[in-house]
């Protein structure tokens, strides 16, 4: 069992809704950090059922239990119709509820009620360094962080289980794609240019559908927590600067799969790709965790500079390169990107295991700026 980072000590004195994708661990942890706690789980096809017929099945079972109890409902987006019956007891008995799900796109239909504020929104996301005792770079980039799959020597049978899932379960059984064949040469196509621009029209054309649905496609993946959109950085009055976002899937594990990258060794290209993309993963799981209101965002001109990753209004910029020795070429963008942000921070991550600082950029070696930003000294 990991000792996760998100603590939840907020159900203590209020309702929570707790988002997170398949197979992050939601369910492990919430059984061990709430034992004795009151608990249904949705994706009991019988438990599902019953209260899909009536809802009010709930009212009936917790009215007699003392004010202020826990309940845990396990994949609250099978049942959002649950949600009314929900408010009425926060509101007539002070009962705590932590909703947990993998989907908020159900929650957004429909004017499904989402308790007027009564819930707080919280996130769980896949393993993160700071998680696992010994943790190893290399198999992080190669395997991914989702608990079940992290440890493992050779995951690739249980990734594509995941990705086969996913589509079944998170697409089709939410009746969000009517052409699958489609949506999953999509998906691969997402794969091919994760962690670069979007541009709709390029990918509908790889995929054979039109624009728009390769819109509504990415809305798809980010409502379901699949992925995220990471925006440009465009508050820059020097130069003419990208505007469309970058998208990644919320684990490297997932294009990894769909690229068939494996065994991936510094050096390479693909290990390159995997690299940022992992370090994009922490930091957003770190933002998320502390409730952070700075934008993570990252910064391209159309003259081909670029920073991966832009912290707030360029308060800290961030580059990943998997080099295993830095050297000043590595350093010209960040320095490019403090000539308009003269007071921006600059980082610059990497194999070389020398971390130091070279004129006004700070090198760190991969593992000693994971734990530096763990104990909050990056962010």
């Amino acid at each position: 069992m990991y000792n996760r980072v998100l603590s939840l000590s907020e159900s203590e004195t209020n309702s929570l809704f707790l988002f997170g994708a398949r197979q992050t661990g939601k369910t492990s942890l919430l059984r061990e950090r709430f034992p004795d706690c009151i608990y249904y789980d949705l994706l009991e096809f019988d438990t599902m059922m019953r209260f899909r017929q009536r809802p009010s099945l709930l009212r009936d079972l917790l009215m007699e239990v003392p004010n202020g109890s826990l309940v845990v409902i396990d994949e609250i987006q099978q049942v959002p119709e649950l949600l009314n019956e929900i408010h009425l007891l926060i509101s007539r008995k002070q009962i705590r509820f932590i909703l947990c799900g993998s989907s908020a796109r159900k929650l957004r239909r429909n004017s499904v009620n989402t308790l007027g504020g009564r819930a707080l929104p919280t996130h769980l996301y896949p393993l993160v360094s700071a998680e696992i005792p010994d943790f190893n770079l290399i198999r992080a980039v190669n395997n991914g962080m989702m608990p079940a799959i992290y440890p493992l020597d050779n995951p690739r049978r249980q990734i594509q289980a995941y990705v086969d899932i996913y589509l079944k379960e998170e697409v089709m059984a939410e009746a969000l794609v009517r052409n699958l064949m489609g949506f999953s040469n999509f998906l691969r196509a997402a794969a091919m240019t994760n962690g670069e621009i979007v541009n709709y029209q390029n990918i509908a054309q790889d995929c054979g559908v039109g624009a728009k649905t390769v819109r509504e496609y990415f809305s798809i993946l980010t409502d379901t927590l699949i992925g995220y959109m990471i925006p440009a950085y465009t508050r820059t009055n020097k130069r003419s600067v990208v505007q469309a976002p970058r998208f990644y899937f919320f684990d490297v594990s997932i294009p990894n799969f769909m690229l068939n990258r494996s065994g991936l060794l510094p050096g390479s290209p693909e290990f390159g790709h995997a690299f940022e993309h992992f370090f994009m993963q922490e930091l957003v799981a770190y933002l998320g965790y502390h409730n952070s209101i700075e934008q993570l965002s990252y910064w391209r001109t159309y003259t081909g500079l670029e920073v991966d990753a832009v912290i707030g209004e360029a308060r800290v910029a961030i580059e990943f390169k998997s080099v295993t020795e830095v050297r000043t070429s590595h350093l010209k963008n960040l320095k490019r990107f403090a000539v308009d942000f003269p007071n921006a921070r600059l980082i610059i991550v990497t194999l070389d295991k020398l971390s130091r600082k070279m004129g006004n950029v700070e090198s760190y070696y991969a593992y000693d700026f994971l734990k530096l930003l763990w104990k909050g000294k990056i962010v």
